[in-house]
């Protein structure tokens, strides 16, 4: 008996956090269609922990029960939300960044993996070999798949000189890295003369301070006469909004820069163009690919539709939003999204699936290295088997065909 009331008392538990999640997540419409009606939920889910009661063999770690519901309730929303545990509460709020080592790597998470979205240059995880679209089947001992992506964050994390091993599936086969976290200068942006009136403007991340850093090297390209601009947004996948608007001002003179969205689709914030704070007006074209992620998708989002300038490369991959920690009674947290990063029209720039997210090019040029694409990672749902080795792994073009074909275009204007 005693056993059946604490389950009962876990029932109530997590059914009414079921109830204040999904009721608040959901529209507030008269008609619900029964698949995303949250009393039908609930009932299905009062229905799994009856049968817990009632038919499992063993008494279940009712503690284990409750913190796995939250989780998978929690992971189902999106990769970037996810259900906290008081210990991950307390190091989260406990954790600055004096001292803390990273990897470099900038993940996300596709049908399930950990999957790697860019790699910071002159990073531990860039030494070691690691590149964009990796797909990293285990940390340490750990599956990813077994984890949030909050969990596989904070194992990339933590005191200058921990070991780190991941095995990564690229290629049709599987590769182990190793490397040590360590503390590493922050890229900065590059900018150079390609030829005579042509600039190249690549950006590394669009970080607190880095748009008055960029706004510095664009003003240097105008200065030596550049009339034609390519500006790189390859592996940008770090940054805020605040720093994209700005960096798209510079660009752009006039029109809606970007939107944010919360429920419903409703805009919480318009942005829009200063024509006080344009700096540069000539021909412009962006490099973008898989690698672009975030608010670098803001100013590629923001070009393309104020046709301001051709988009070169792979679509980009889809992320942007901001998420808030909702504090719990038992010491954990919900940390979900409340806010999603939108295009000057409105557009998510975060779908609902992979082949609903980023923005896509006007010219398209793919890379032969790119490995796996998220959307056809998430349409097969598991890792192909791996091929035989019979030759060995690609290596980089030596040529950037992206750039080549934006320097082409800008040639015949």
């Amino acid at each position: 008996m005693a056993m059946k009331f604490k389950v009962s008392v876990l029932i109530v538990s997590v059914v009414l956090a079921l109830y204040v999640v999904i009721g608040g997540l959901l529209p507030r419409s008269g008609v619900i269609a029964s698949y995303n009606d949250p009393y039908s939920q609930l009932t299905i889910f009062q229905e799994v922990l009856a049968r817990i009661i009632n038919d499992y063999v063993d008494e279940p770690d009712l503690e284990k029960v409750r913190v796995g519901a939250l989780r998978g309730l929690a992971e189902g929303l999106d990769p970037y939300s996810a259900y906290l545990t008081p210990e991950q509460v307390r190091r989260l709020n406990g954790r600055t960044s004096d001292g803390e080592a990273e990897s470099g790597l900038v993940l996300s998470k596709v049908a399930g993996y950990a999957y790697v979205v860019s790699v910071l240059k002159g990073s531990p995880a860039e030494i070691a070999g690691l590149r964009p679209g990796d797909i990293i089947e285990y940390i340490g001992t750990r599956a990813t798949r077994d984890m949030s992506l909050y969990e596989a964050r904070e194992l990339l994390v933590g005191p200058r000189g921990k070991e780190v091993e991941v095995r990564v599936f690229r290629e049709g086969r599987a590769e182990t890295f190793k490397f040590q976290l360590d503390r590493f200068p922050r890229p900065k942006p590059e900018a150079k003369i390609l030829e005579r009136g042509l600039g190249y403007l690549k950006l590394a991340t669009l970080d607190e301070g880095e748009s008055a850093r960029i706004r510095a090297e664009l003003e240097s390209l105008i200065a030596q006469g550049v009339n034609q601009l390519i500006v790189d947004l390859r592996g940008v996948a770090t940054g805020s909004l605040a720093e994209a608007v700005a960096v798209a001002n510079y660009l752009i003179g006039s029109g809606t820069l970007a939107k944010t969205i919360g429920r419903e689709g409703r805009v919480l914030q318009t942005f829009t163009a200063d024509p006080q704070r344009q700096l540069y007006r000539g021909d412009l074209i962006a490099l973008i690919d898989r690698s672009t992620a975030g608010a670098a998708e803001v100013i590629a989002a923001a070009i393309l539709e104020n046709k301001r300038g051709e988009l070169v490369g792979e679509r980009t991959f889809g992320a942007g939003g901001e998420q808030k920690l909702f504090p719990l009674r038992d010491g954990g947290g919900l940390y979900i999204t409340v806010v999603k990063y939108a295009t000057p029209s409105g557009k998510p720039i975060m779908g609902s699936t992979s082949a609903a997210s980023g923005i896509v090019p006007t010219v398209e040029v793919p890379r032969p290295d790119r490995g796996i694409a998220p959307e056809e990672l998430e349409e097969r749902e598991e890792l192909p088997p791996e091929e035989p080795v019979t030759h060995p792994p690609a290596q980089p073009p030596a040529e950037d065909l992206p750039l080549k074909r934006a320097i082409e275009i800008l040639r015949k204007k």
